[in-house]
């Protein structure tokens, strides 16, 4: 069996419908594991995930981590029960009204005492060993941030074997694209840095999605990005990161988005600029 099976139970269910038993034993080891002088902060961000949040708690409840950590959550304002499960879960949580990813992480950010942070998203959940494995990573000498690698859930829309297939040609792409520029294959559904670098540094808040490959390029002046192939260190999630189509359709709008210019991923560069499409409109 999975190591996420049981998490799935409750995974796109409303809170309603969460057993007691599994707040109430969640709730319980979160504060066992939660330090007054953390390491590690591993920062939850969310925005309207009531359906995803709590199996993701339940997840990182029964995480195996050497280090002194602390969880907190951020919630962006949502509009459903999101802010409800952060309650009942005990951990403390900040609300961020300025509603993007890079207003949340930047939120996270600034209220974490650790000196490393990891980027945790309500719909993901992370294997045991994920915190562990990455440290490890993180700690080494000239390193100043990570990132890793994850799956999809399978379910009675995506075969088990095309998720293997969309996910090998991905990860391949990942691979070859890190050696030149590695900010463009950080995702922040499994990234981490040194919180004391990028506190120098500012969350990019006024672009619609790319505010943890910018940290990351921010980053680079501190030390190498490096990235993590152990399955063991794989989250999972669900399929937000792709489009409502087939797994064949998604296949084919990403290569033919990555070969317009595709030989850029051969050389290195330290700026980038925005698209229009890709800025957040100021009211």
């Amino acid at each position: 069996m999975a190591w996420y099976s049981k998490y799935l139970s409750i995974y796109e269910k409303p809170f309603s419908e969460v057993p007691d038993d599994v707040i109430i034993s969640t709730r319980e080891r979160l504060a066992a594991m939660q330090s007054d002088n953390p390491l590690v902060s591993i920062v939850v961000i969310a925005y309207n995930e009531e359906k995803h949040l709590q199996a993701c708690l339940w997840a990182l409840s029964e995480i195996k981590c050497s280090y002194p950590l602390e969880i907190i959550g951020v919630d962006n304002d949502s509009k459903d029960r999101t802010a409800e499960i952060f309650q009942a879960s005990g951990i403390p949580y900040y609300t961020e009204y300025q509603h993007s990813c890079g207003y949340a992480r930047r939120c996270g950010l600034r209220k974490c005492k650790g000196k490393y942070y990891f980027d945790i998203d309500a719909d993901t959940l992370y294997p045991p060993l994920y915190f562990d494995i990455m440290m490890k990573k993180l700690q080494t000498s000239g390193v100043s941030c990570v990132s890793s690698l994850w799956s999809y859930f399978p379910d009675e829309n995506h075969s088990w074997l095309g998720l293997k297939l969309f996910e090998a040609c991905r990860d391949i792409f990942l691979y070859i694209q890190h050696f030149k520029r590695p900010e463009l294959s950080v995702r922040g559904l499994v990234f981490a840095y040194n919180a004391d670098y990028a506190r120098n540094e500012e969350y990019r808040v006024d672009i619609i999605r790319g505010e943890d490959g910018s940290m990351a390029l921010c980053l680079k002046k501190y030390g190498r990005i490096a990235f993590i192939y152990d399955r063991r260190a794989r989250a999972i999630t669900g399929y937000g990161t792709l489009t409502s189509d087939s797994l064949f359709s998604s296949f084919v709008k990403r290569i033919k988005i990555q070969m317009k210019g595709i030989s850029r991923i051969f050389f290195k560069k330290e700026k980038y600029e925005d698209s229009e499409d890709n800025l957040i409109k100021q009211k």
